[in-house]
Parts: structure tokens; sequence; C-alpha cells
């Protein structure tokens, strides 16, 4: 298959300004194209890998890719998908939050070679911008009636939305422009709610080039569905919050059990959204769900090839040694990083280490048992374990020697109920 081909069978391609177009200049050479990310949180989110991948994809094809970090754009804020006016971030944290974005980014694609990418920030040519030549400039190749039809607008127009908000299009149709006449962009890629900024940067284009007396540049752009789950919940979004790709936001075992809890429904399609896996192995591993679904193989190799790609292969093993640990008991194996990691989320309680009360006791006092005759009946019967170990006697206090790393026990009642009592 051919790059296009390859995209339509990912199901990666929603909407494109003119396919054959864009088939023939994708065949003619390489080509340059851009996806744009603004820095509206500290982080980039799980939901955002599509479009960078995309990129990667196009690279991998032979083209020259473009990460844009709207640090000016940043400032202003994307109407498009919300429902109401963003509040604006402080100069300084926009400038802070483009850089770990940029820095992010920089991970995925490939600086080297004659197909090497580039990370720019748009506040490069956006801050020195004056308002006079922006409306004189630019502001006057966009016609009003236009612009109120474009979905990010109309979609807010009941609640209400201020000409900040409003010319976000302009801003990001200059951006198109000015990557055109940099670094000869011709096309930008992003989730389908960008469709209305995309045509617009195609119209500036096509119009200023017009001017200037040129028949009007061919430029393209070309959309992904957005990413949602079976369910309707958004991709990258948990009860708990966003899965980030910033591995102190999400460590790198949340992110491991995020990706390999997706549901059945939706692992063959986001094996083809998120990995660089052939259609072979893909339909392989979606044969396997459905003659074999509780081996979830499918679910297991997703989380493999985002976790490596995300973090890479040793954060992919600790995070696999932290599941098998976690799901047999065998939490004694685990460093003391891995522990910390494993157990971010799970209830704990703190103990000086001059305590020692009783097992029974212990398990009522960190909440993990509602009574203590429930905790000694819950001992008795065998459903509870320290540090991977059956208890036998709730009687018994802890010592020294149940102490992981010197600082931790693992208690675990039944077969998923953890809590992690620190000892300082």
């Amino acid at each position: 298959m051919n790059l296009m081909e390859d995209l339509k069978y990912r199901g990666l391609v929603y909407q494109a300004t003119d396919e054959p177009g864009l088939d023939r200049a994708l065949a003619a050479g390489p080509l340059s194209l851009y996806a744009g990310f603004d820095p509206t949180a500290d982080s980039l989110g799980l939901w955002h890998l599509l479009s960078i991948l995309l990129l990667r994809r196009f690279q991998l094809a032979g083209h020259r890719p473009i990460a844009v970090v709207g640090g000016g754009t940043g400032l202003i804020g994307d109407p498009s998908g919300k429902s109401a006016e963003r509040s604006l971030n402080p100069r300084d944290v926009v400038e802070e939050w483009t850089r770990r974005i940029r820095s992010q980014l920089e991970r995925f694609l490939d600086f080297s070679g004659e197909s090497a990418a580039r990370v720019v920030n748009n506040h490069d040519w956006l801050g020195p911008w004056k308002v006079v030549d922006f409306l004189r400039d630019t502001g006057k190749h966009f016609p009003l009636a236009q612009m109120l039809h474009k979905e990010s607008v109309t979609a807010r127009m009941e609640a209400g939305i201020s000409f900040t908000e409003f010319s976000y299009m302009i801003l990001q149709a200059y951006d198109f422009q000015q990557l055109f006449e940099r670094h000869g962009c011709r096309l930008q890629v992003g989730g389908s709610d960008q469709w209305g900024n995309i045509t617009a940067g195609c119209e500036l284009i096509r119009r200023t080039q017009a001017l200037a007396g040129g028949e009007g540049a061919e430029v393209f752009g070309l959309t992904t569905p957005m990413v949602t789950r079976s369910d309707g919940k958004k991709f990258g979004k948990t009860e708990a919050g966003a899965v980030w790709l910033d591995p102190a936001k999400t460590s790198p075992y949340q992110f491991y059990q995020f990706c390999v809890n997706t549901p059945d429904e939706d692992a063959g399609r986001f094996l083809r959204y998120f990995t660089f896996l052939s259609r072979r192995e893909i339909e392989a591993l979606e044969e396997q769900v459905r003659r074999e679904p509780g081996k979830r193989e499918a679910q297991a190799r997703l989380a493999r090839e985002l976790t490596v790609l995300a973090h890479g292969e040793r954060a992919y093993q600790s995070a696999l040694r932290i599941s098998q640990a976690l799901f047999y008991g065998e939490v004694s194996e685990l460093s003391e990083s891995e522990m910390e990691e494993g157990f971010r989320d799970v209830p704990s309680f703190s103990l000086q280490a001059g305590q020692s009360p009783a097992l029974a006791d212990l398990l009522v006092m960190a909440g993990a048992c509602p009574s203590k005759r429930q905790a000694r009946e819950d001992v008795q019967g065998g459903a509870v374990s320290v540090n991977g170990r059956k208890a036998q006697d709730p009687a018994a206090a802890l010592s020294a020697s149940d102490r992981l790393h010197g600082k931790y026990t693992v208690l675990r009642r039944g077969k998923k109920h953890y809590t992690l009592v620190k000892w300082a």
C-alpha cells in the first residue's frame, strides 16, 4: 500500500480538501506538512498521539514533518470543541508549557536525514505581529459570512464567543501561510475539530499567492477522526482524569494499565490508529480477540507498543513487572521505585517504626476491613496476605522483616484490594 492507502486502511482519513491532488503531490516527491499543538496544559495527552504519529507516518514515507508548538495561539485559545470561553493563561505559564511540550514532541520524530523533522514555535511570527498589520494585510482575506459558518464558531454563537477566540481561526490560518512561505509547507493535518481552521489556512494561502501574481498555491488539508471508545468516552480520559505523556503526571505503569484495559470492541481500531504494526499482524490479533477474548493478546500488544513508544523499553518492562507482581501478589520482587509507582493510587496508611499492632487491628486501622471480627475471619480464611505471603495469625504483629525496602508493607485482602502501609 502507498501512504494514503495505508492511512485509509487504518481509518485515519476523515476529511481531505483535495484528495486526488494530495495523492499527486505525495507521489511527486517529498512534501512538507505540519500539525499544531497548543500549550493548554503542561503536557500533551495520550489523545495527541494520533496527530504526532500521523506526522511520523508521513516522515517514514519520505516526507518532512513540522510540529508547531502554539506559543502564540496558546495565549488566545482555540474555541473548537469548547462550549464556553477558555481562561487565558499568564504568559510565563504558556512559555513554560511551550518548552515542555516541545521537548515531548522531540521524542517522537527523527531530526536527521533528508526527511528531518522541525519543531517550531508560532510565537516567533505571531508575537511581533502588529494589530494594524493583522487587520490590514490578513484580516481582509476573511469574509465574515464564511467565518460565521465555520463549525467552531457556529457551535459557540448561542453560548457566546469573544472576538479573541473568534480571531483564532485567522491566527492559525496565518501559521499555515508562514510555514508555506518559510518552509514550503503545503499540507496541514489535525483532528476533525480543526477542519474549519485548516480550510481557512488553505484559502488564505491561495488568496495571498494569487494577489502576489501567482495562480494560487496548491495546498492541502487532511483531518483524522476524533478518537472515542466504543462507550462514547474520549480516548485518553478516565474517571480519575486524563492520561498524560509526562511520566510525572501519568506513570508508565498507569499508562500501560490504561492501554491494556482497552475494551475488546476497540482493540483492533486502536492498533490501527496508534501502532506501526502491519495489516497482517493487526488482523491476526483481531482474529485472536474473536476466538479467545480472555487472553487479551491484542490489548497486551497495544499496551506494549504504546508504552515503548511513549516511555521506552525499560519503562515498559518495569510496568509489566509491576502488573504481574500485583496480579500474582509477588510484590517482594519489586524495586523501591517500582513499588512507589505501582502503589501510587493504592490506599495507604502510615505507622511509626515503634508501633506494632496486631494484624487484625492493623487491617481495621488502615481501612482494609470494616471490623476486627471481619479481619480475624478474613485472616483465618486465607483471604489476607502480607507482602504476598498468606497470613495465618490475626494476633501476629508485623516486624521489621515485614518492611520491604525498610519502609513498606503491602496488605492484600481478596484478589484485588491492596493497602500500602508506610513506616515512618
